[in-house]
């Protein structure tokens, strides 16, 4: 790919937004996982899902099945964002970076990939933490009206901070996802090659690692930058409010301390669920829109 190559950045979100379609109500029964059996917040104290098939039956039942899917808007429009930079830039900078070196690219280089995917993706979820905060307020039911309104009620409430609540654990889980994933699978896929050629059988394997070393690494983060999110901090309000935990190194002590280390890995099964699936759509979407390069 020559300079100013924007067909990273375009296939790279549109195969994030087909991806996310596909795998969006597991990603709200994550979220609720995630919330619950929060001891010292009153409003997710009970723990109302036994596990990921429980939550979904419950959330189809009491909510009806639209329910599952309640926050798809801002999360098509956070990978329309996140999506776009994050594979654009980790695909553009691995290339101008390959071509400074001695081998001109030809190989890949694991310090080179981990640090442009780490760049790539703590940069592009900064930039989209907006949608993320209103995709995990209607996934947990507390927001349940249109997109636009969703946004007006927090910026009214809350203000500009509440639309950057969590941006410190989000962009730091999407750097580690990131550094853990794009790296993985792209050696994968380089050492699979001989066996089974540049094929989707190869996209798939490949992926389903990626997303298995990912899901290890990222779900504390991800409970903490969940829990982060949902919170409330009311501007201007004499009122008490639903502030719980002061930052990401405060929300993590009190989520070991209160409810023990396994805490941080809430809601592990849906979150490697959905990032296999997911990473299988993509990443095979991805494969076939670079046959039009």
């Amino acid at each position: 790919m020559g300079d100013r190559d924007w067909r990273p950045f375009i296939y790279g979100g549109l195969a994030s937004i087909v991806a996310e379609f596909g795998t969006f109500p597991i990603d709200t029964t994550k979220t609720r996982l995630q919330i619950q059996g929060q001891k010292i917040d009153p409003r997710h104290v009970e723990l109302r899902y036994t596990g990921m098939v429980d939550c979904f039956v419950k959330t189809s039942r009491q909510e009806g099945v639209k329910a599952l899917y309640c926050g798809i808007w801002p999360a098509v429009l956070r990978q329309a964002t996140y999506g776009t930079i994050k594979f654009g830039t980790y695909y553009s900078l691995k290339a101008a970076l390959g071509a400074r070196r001695a081998d001109g690219g030809a190989a890949e280089h694991l310090p080179t990939n981990t640090l442009c995917a780490a760049l790539a993706g703590g940069l592009s979820s900064a930039i989209a933490n907006p949608t993320d905060v209103l995709k995990v307020r209607m996934q947990v039911g507390d927001e349940k009206r249109n997109l636009v309104r969703c946004f007006v009620s927090i910026y009214r409430a809350e203000g500009y901070a509440g639309l950057w609540r969590g941006v410190g654990p989000t962009s730091q889980r999407a750097a580690l996802i990131a550094a853990v994933e794009l790296p993985v699978y792209d050696a994968c896929k380089r050492r699979l090659q001989p066996a089974l050629g540049d094929a989707p059988l190869n996209h798939l394997a490949s992926s389903l690692l990626a997303s298995l070393g990912s899901a290890v690494a990222s779900t504390p983060l991800d409970v903490v930058r969940t829990r982060l999110m949902n919170q409330r901090n009311v501007k201007d309000s004499r009122e008490p409010t639903h502030r719980i935990y002061r930052g990401t190194v405060d929300c993590f002590v009190q989520t070991v301390r209160n409810e023990g280390p396994l805490a941080l890995y809430k809601g592990f099964v849906p979150t490697w669920l959905r990032m296999g699936p997911w990473n299988i759509i993509f990443f095979l979407t991805y494969e076939q829109l670079k046959q039009f390069y």
